[in-house]
């Protein structure tokens, strides 16, 4: 036996989609239904665990045995479920996870999906949710039904053959997918990388279920304490319903289209007093962020921790992480001079403090969400970080020298930049210290060809600059990053030469290259990404421009139009998750618990030292040490330690 394929039907009665693999697996009422699998490839067996069937001595032995490969789409979920139901840890290594394998051609994660995009003769079967429906989670007790709380095969025997199909309807696909993907197959490095994305997933992360607890309490009393305040404003029964709020404002003569987050913030600065209270206390009631809590709640499992958080390459066009549960990739960042106090008081259920001390208790427990996340077993979090690292790859690739050196000097980049648009020394807090926002917004909009529009979706005008000061700073950026700008227009040229006449062309360390209906661009590392049935198209200004196939805005396959910066960002955003990957790799012996795009997070023994850490995770990466086009890549991570999560 040299592969397994696997794919199994399961019931528990924990929601899978709110509490994650992990705590449905450990649910006390857990198992597995079906089984379907397939060796080397061959003909589908589907057993019948659910009507007393064993699984065969040699497979369960295959599971564990290094010399098998074991496949499976979102391996994650069959992994985690067969050590539950043979009670035996089961590593990740020599695990192939299929939808991985989908996402490094740029393919959906969803093997319905895949399957449609391949034109596969076989396609995942239609019926699939609706029998999963009956048969995987709990049904509602009636009279019809007798009462019961699940359904089991007995109960529609013609229901039940049909999800033995199904099953073996999903191994078909998986091996079918195979096939079509062979001749691209994930490199040893990339698995390795896998290997290790799961084992921080497995280690989890804990929660201290205490404080969010009362988290939960105290957003619960607060919102009901607000609700009560805006019905007695408003006389409206559900104030937080939109048909309601929009017509008692304009009975009160305020046309709103829509109540969200920035409409509200435009006319609070114009509105009367009684329409202003109204309008914060319902943005209070919809801050939507304490939910983390409730999230966190859900998926914890018995031992206090929450596992499961990172999709490795769930950004398939990048490669980089996507976040999963509680979704740590957008939390509130903390600006609290007294976190640790504000903690404790909620921690401690003291909630008429919070009331008399902060003016808004769900702000503040939106800036507490990620003191949540805690180090056990008298141990300490230390978390570090890269500085700056997209711009730093970005001036690297483009060999920008004067961004180098001033990184190399350890300047301010904000500042530096505009000190080279505007000619003069820019000094944090000092200096001309009023043109570093307008370097900072030129910093984050334009780097990518970003131009006047970028700078609004910014947020330029309302942190204060002026539509007639939009352009010339676009301009000015662009004069001084001549290297940048010479780089979105090579790479553009290289990809147009490469899909015109199906050639490889290079171009600052990139290679482009067409084959089989895909265009790859292999980066510095060797990582190749992927884009499907690249074609090339006329863009608004009638010049040329490239598109592909993928998921897009409206999360459908579609057809996409790109060009060079955006390219670029793909590339800076790739290469940065691949520096971030070497340094999870050089951490290997610490206990990383999360990682959120440059940074990390390590449950450590408390004599351990941060220095020691840093140095280790700011190490430049071999394939970026001696560069023909800019030389090393500095890439200096600094970071502290902490009794919580937090934002330094």
């Amino acid at each position: 036996m040299k592969t397994l394929g696997i794919d199994l039907e399961t019931y528990s009665s924990v929601d899978l989609k709110k509490c994650g693999v992990y705590k449905y697996a450990e649910s006390d009422d857990f198992e597995i239904l079906l089984f379907g699998y397939s060796v080397d490839g061959g003909e589908v067996i589907v057993l019948d665990l659910a009507n007393g069937e064993k699984i065969p001595t040699d497979i369960i032995n295959a599971l564990t045995d290094e010399t098998v490969i074991k496949t499976a789409y979102n391996a994650t979920f069959e992994r985690v479920c067969l050590s539950k139901h043979i009670d035996e840890w089961i590593e990740p290594e020599n695990w192939h996870c299929t939808l991985v394998w989908a996402a490094t051609l740029g393919l959906p994660l969803s093997l319905e999906g895949v399957g449609a995009v391949l034109g596969l003769e076989n396609q995942k079967m239609t019926e699939g949710k609706s029998l999963i429906s009956y048969f995987c989670k709990p049904c509602l007790p009636t009279k019809a039904n007798g009462g019961r709380k699940r359904n089991l095969p007995i109960h529609n025997i013609e229901k039940w053959q049909k999800f033995k199909e199904y099953n073996k309807r999903d191994v078909e696909v998986e091996i079918q997918i195979q096939e079509k993907l062979s001749r691209f197959p994930v490199p040893n490095k990339i698995w390795e990388e896998y290997y290790q994305s799961e084992e921080i997933n497995d280690r989890g992360i804990a929660v201290d279920m205490d404080f969010v607890r009362n988290a939960i309490r105290l957003d619960e009393i607060t919102k009901g304490k607000l609700m009560s305040k805006m019905q007695e404003l408003t006389n409206l029964d559900n104030p937080n319903s939109v048909i309601q709020m929009k017509n008692w404002l304009l009975k009160n003569g305020l046309e709103m289209e829509s109540l969200g987050k920035k409409e509200v913030a435009e006319v609070l600065k114009t509105a009367p007093p009684l329409l202003s209270e109204v309008l914060e206390l319902r943005q209070q009631i919809a801050k939507s962020s304490v939910k983390k809590y409730t999230a966190m709640q859900n998926a914890v499992c018995k031992d206090n921790r929450v596992r499961g958080m990172f999709q490795f390459y769930g950004a398939n066009r990048t490669g980089r992480f996507a976040g999963r549960i509680v979704q740590l990739q957008n939390l509130p960042q903390n600006h609290m001079p007294d976190l640790k106090e504000a903690r404790e008081l909620v921690k401690s259920g003291n909630f008429d403090a919070i009331e008399f001390l902060y003016d808004n208790p769900s702000e503040v427990l939106s800036e507490l969400i990620r003191t949540a996340f805690v180090p056990l077993d008298n141990r300490k979090f230390i978390l570090a970080d890269f500085s700056a690292i997209e711009a730093r790859v970005i001036a690297w690739l483009a060999g920008e020298k004067w961004r180098l050196d001033a990184f190399a000097r350890g300047e301010d980049i904000y500042c530096a930049s505009a000190s080279k648009m505007f000619g003069v020394p820019v000094v944090k807090g000092g200096e001309n210290g009023d043109l570093r926002q307008k370097g900072k917004q030129a910093e984050l909009a334009c780097g990518y060809q970003g131009s006047v529009g970028a700078l609004k979706a910014m947020g330029a005008i309302e942190m204060g600059l002026s539509e007639e000061e939009l352009k010339p700073l676009v301009d000015s950026w662009r004069s001084s990053n001549s290297k940048i700008v010479s780089l979105w227009y090579a790479v553009d040229r290289a990809i147009l030469d490469c899909i015109k006449m199906r050639t490889t062309t290079k171009t600052h360390g990139i290679i482009f290259s067409y084959h089989s209906g895909f265009l790859f661009i292999t980066l510095p590392s060797g990582r190749k990404l992927a884009y499907v049935k690249p074609r090339i198209g006329e863009n608004q200004f009638g010049g040329e421009s490239v598109t592909y196939e993928g998921v897009g805005a409206t999360k459908k396959w579609e057809k996409l139009e790109s060009y060079g910066g955006k390219f670029v960002e793909n590339i800076v955003q790739a290469i940065a998750r691949d520096v971030l990957m070497y340094a999870i790799s050089t951490l290997g012996n610490c206990n990383i618990v999360a990682h959120v795009h440059d940074e990390v997070v390590i449950e450590a023994d408390k004599r351990i030292s941060l220095s020691a850490v840093c140095e280790q995770m700011g190490r430049t990466p071999p394939w970026a040490v001696d560069t023909s086009w800019a030389g090393r890549l500095l890439v200096p991570a600094d970071g502290f330690e902490c009794e919580f999560y937090k934002k330094n």
